[in-house]
């Protein structure tokens, strides 16, 4: 799957917020997509996922999604942000299922035996299977990430948008989660498109970066050449590399000290 994103813009009232934003995220690639607050980051996804009104393209396989029906739109895009609401009380596997709704037939589609397989296994590889059965407002952050986040691998879609959605959990969640991706992603030739504020992460998670500075692109391309230091300080107005390489340094073991001499 070929993503591509050409001239796009974006807004709220009238007023854009990402503006002339272009590139392209091949199948089984990750991309991330950096920036202060306020830049445009979640708007770029929300214009991908057609949520939002836009002007410019974007294309899969070539394929405007403008020309998506909404079944096939959930069949090709999912998008998963950090603030999933929970709005009904639903157990884990009956929120999992939801994610199958696009593939059946009718207002209330019947499971079939590929979709009750994809559901088993996809809990099953996130630890959700001794959970199954047990209410979703009754769960710990991590846990309701890991639910939504199942949902959206049974929804099977070629294109994932991910709005920072471990940002909130611990770091072994995150790490967990975002592992889980980038093995799903390479395994199935998906393309993942996600938002992260934690730029520690980027290198183990993602193939190419995405930088973004008052809704502009700022830098594209492989994650080595977009997270230069003189980048990263132009868009966030710090030196990052140096805070960061500090930050490490105080992880680094001490050498031994000397007995003290009485």
């Amino acid at each position: 799957m070929l993503v591509t994103v050409a001239r796009l813009s974006a807004g709220y009232g009238g007023a854009d917020v990402i503006k002339d934003i272009e590139f392209e995220v091949r199948s089984g690639e990750s991309l991330a997509v950096l920036g202060t607050n306020g830049c445009g980051k979640s708007t770029l996804l929300k214009a991908m996922g057609r949520l939002i009104g836009y002007r410019g393209t974007v294309s899969i396989d070539s394929r405007d999604i403008t020309g998506f029906s909404r079944r096939d739109l959930a069949k090709n895009i999912a998008l998963l942000g950090q603030n999933t609401p929970v709005c009904f009380p639903y157990t884990v596997r009956e929120t999992v299922s939801l994610g199958r709704y696009a593939y059946g037939r009718g207002l209330l589609p019947r499971l079939s035996r590929e979709d009750e397989r994809r559901i088993a296994e996809t809990m099953d590889r996130l630890d959700l299977t001794d959970i199954k059965d047990r209410m979703i407002d009754e769960l710990s952050g991590g846990q309701i990430q890991r639910v939504f986040l199942a949902k959206t691998i049974v929804q099977d879609p070629g294109l994932i948008l991910l709005d920072e959605p471990a940002n909130h959990l611990d770091l072994k969640n995150r790490i967990e989660i975002l592992g889980y991706l980038k093995q799903w992603v390479g395994e199935t030739g998906k393309t993942l498109v996600g938002v992260y504020h934690d730029l520690t992460l980027v290198h183990h998670f993602a193939d190419r970066a995405l930088l973004m500075k008052s809704g502009r692109l700022a830098a594209w391309g492989s994650v080595r050449t977009v997270l230069t230091r003189e980048t990263l300080q132009e868009v966030y107005g710090i030196d990052v590399f140096g805070f960061m390489r500090a930050s490490l340094s105080f992880f680094q073991p001490q050498p031994p000290q000397p007995p003290a001499v009485s």
